[in-house]
């Protein structure tokens, strides 16, 4: 019996495995919050990472850049979309900016990438595309309305917006930058190289910023761990092939079903309610995604 049909089916399924898999970002780091530092935990963790990718490419005999530009390609991506990314954002939470504020601001970015893809990747952005990416926003804002709302929005500090700002560009940049950069790359060894290059900026960046206070407890560890198999390792590798496969504005459009998901698994994790709203923006960020992604 032919089997042809099976990889069409298997693919079909990353895009909603990367998302489940991207939203537990947010609950691994409320999670590990009270144990930690952001910029020691974002440290140890891409540290973690690389050392971890680097022995499943060892095992797996994987191909490593053959040049200085193939190295340089992927370490700029990792400063940019696990470096700069990853630290942005934990630090402006860190330093006061609502958790809704900040995953509004992240929703700003498929709208980012999709203005840029054509000036930088040469890529098309059709109207349909446009449309189905206006909806995902419109959702995701209704999904984090009543979080922005119980919020003090009026004592938002500034520097921490900025940082947030920051961070969301960088990953915009280090997504159109790995498009136009590593199409022939080995996805594991770039993911592999992408982390080093995260780990450079981050480790130096925790030790000149903080004092590394660590408390010890199963819920660190349970985060750490989970934030390195699951959430970077297996989600970068997802969303490197999903880069590599599809139009950059519709891999971005994606994000538009973070803030959903983070906010059904708040509810069955930590008991937070769900408002009509929230659940109304639910199924609007769904049909823009659809409709971005359609064919």
């Amino acid at each position: 019996m032919s089997t042809a049909p099976r990889p069409p089916a298997i693919a079909s399924l990353v895009p909603s495995l990367f998302v489940v898999i991207w939203a537990t970002g947010f609950i691994a780091a409320r999670l590990v919050a009270p144990y930690s530092e952001p910029l020691t935990f974002v440290a140890a963790r891409v540290v973690s990472v690389a050392a971890v990718l680097a022995v499943i490419a060892w095992i797996a005999g994987a191909r490593w850049p053959r040049d200085a530009l193939g190295w340089r390609n992927a370490l700029v991506a990792g400063v940019l979309m696990q470096g700069l990314y990853v630290l942005g954002v934990f630090w402006s939470v860190h330093r006061g900016l609502p958790a809704g504020i900040a995953a509004l601001v992240g929703s700003l970015q498929p709208l980012l990438t999709a203005m840029l893809a054509r000036p930088l990747l040469g890529e098309f952005v059709s109207r349909r595309r446009w449309l189905g990416i206006g909806i995902g926003f419109v959702g995701a804002g209704l999904v984090l309305a009543p979080k922005i709302g119980a919020a003090d929005t009026s004592g938002i500090p500034p520097l921490a917006l900025a940082a947030c700002l920051g961070a969301m560009a960088a990953m915009t940049l280090g997504t159109l930058w790995q498009k136009r950069t590593s199409a022939a790359a080995d996805l594991l060894t770039n993911a592999t190289v992408q982390f080093v290059g995260a780990a450079a900026l981050a480790v130096p960046l925790a030790l000149l910023a903080e004092e590394g206070r660590v408390t010890p407890a199963l819920p660190l560890a349970f985060g750490m761990a989970w934030s390195v198999f699951v959430n970077s390792v297996a989600g970068i590798l997802l969303l490197l092939w999903l880069i590599r496969r599809g139009a950059v504005a519709g891999v971005a459009s994606l994000l538009f079903l973070v803030p959903p998901v983070s906010a059904a698994m708040a509810y069955l994790l930590f008991g937070e309610a769900l408002t009509p709203i929230q659940i109304a923006g639910m199924a609007v960020a769904t049909a823009g995604v659809a409709i971005a992604n359609r064919g």
